[in-house]
């Protein structure tokens, strides 16, 4: 393995109960960047991470993180990974530097006390160390899981879902943090189901059914679908609904969505498509225009063919 390959596996495939979670799945990560786990609920993306960071042992396939055999050496790539689960996992009734002071001393850092209050200044947190953690907003709460998981300087950080139910505000402070950290050689792992955190990402992958249908660079992504779409609009301001729905039915028409009051219309086939809306390209109560395929419209097109490939 090269050293600017944080993981490289290849072939997994695990099942619970006779039913195929993941199948076949094979990907690299590359150290210090940010690599973001797209997919619907159940996809398989959380088995995924834990099978990619020896958390989990597949049933099939091979491969290493930080270096380490995902097989044999588990133990060794637990020391290195922090994970930031969903929910708050830090003692609500302490406070913040009690929970930080708390961390340092269990991962047997020296000089726990300077470790913990070094931790509240990067984050901005100065002043509100003595407050309980119980107390904290969302996006203070965020931080300070953040803080913790990253007090022991591991080499990987999972990041689950991190930003659920936080303000746009403590969402962007959060990011630039995260680009912080993979600034200095961190490498990030983030599942999550904003499209907007999935643009912040270096390289995004998509799982869908147990299968990884598509991973690069969000440019990589939207090029790879060979989607060809249009907005559409109306010119007296009514909704499109009826509208939407009788495009939805016609061949060549393979996404219909809206956005705000305008709806986007793609197809994988352009020469299908145009003929598909050529009734409707003339009409005084419409305005067409052509336009780029957005990260969402790519994620529900294959979320269409992977239903379509797994029935």
């Amino acid at each position: 393995m090269t050293s600017d390959i944080a993981i490289d596996v290849h072939g997994l495939t695990k099942s619970f109960d006779g039913r195929k979670v993941v199948r076949d799945l094979s990907m690299q990560v590359k150290r210090g960047s940010i690599y973001g786990f797209l997919g619907p609920n159940g996809s398989g993306k959380t088995t995924t991470i834990r099978m990619l960071t020896g958390l989990l042992t597949p049933d099939e396939g091979e491969g290493t993180c930080l270096g380490y055999n995902i097989r044999t050496q588990a133990g060794e790539i637990k020391r290195h990974v922090g994970y930031m689960t969903q929910r708050f996992s830090l003692y609500q009734d302490l406070s913040v530097r009690e929970n930080l002071e708390f961390v340092a001393r269990l991962y047997g850092i020296a000089e726990p006390v300077k470790a913990a209050r070094a931790m509240v200044e990067r984050l901005g947190l100065t002043g509100r160390d003595g407050q309980l953690a119980g107390e904290l907003s969302g996006g203070w709460k965020q931080r300070l899981a953040l803080g913790a998981c990253t007090l022991p300087n591991p080499q990987l950080l999972l990041l689950d879902e991190p930003t659920a139910g936080v303000d746009p505000k403590a969402r962007r402070e959060f990011w630039n943090e995260i680009h912080a950290l993979a600034a200095q050689g961190l490498t990030v792992l983030v599942s999550t189901h904003y499209m907007d955190e999935a643009e912040r990402c270096h390289e995004i992958a998509y799982i869908a059914y147990g299968v990884l249908l598509v991973h690069g660079t969000v440019e990589q992504v939207i090029a790879g679908s060979h989607l060809t779409t249009y907005t559409v609009s109306a010119t007296n301001g009514e909704g499109l609904t009826a509208f939407a729905e009788q495009l939805e039915h016609r061949p060549g028409v393979d996404m219909v969505a809206p956005f705000g009051t305008s709806l986007h219309v793609s197809g994988r086939d352009q020469t299908a498509l145009d003929a598909a809306i050529a009734p409707d390209r003339n009409r005084p109560d419409l305005v067409w225009a052509r336009s780029q395929a957005s990260l969402e419209d790519v994620f529900i097109d294959l979320l269409a063919k992977a239903q379509d490939n797994f029935q």
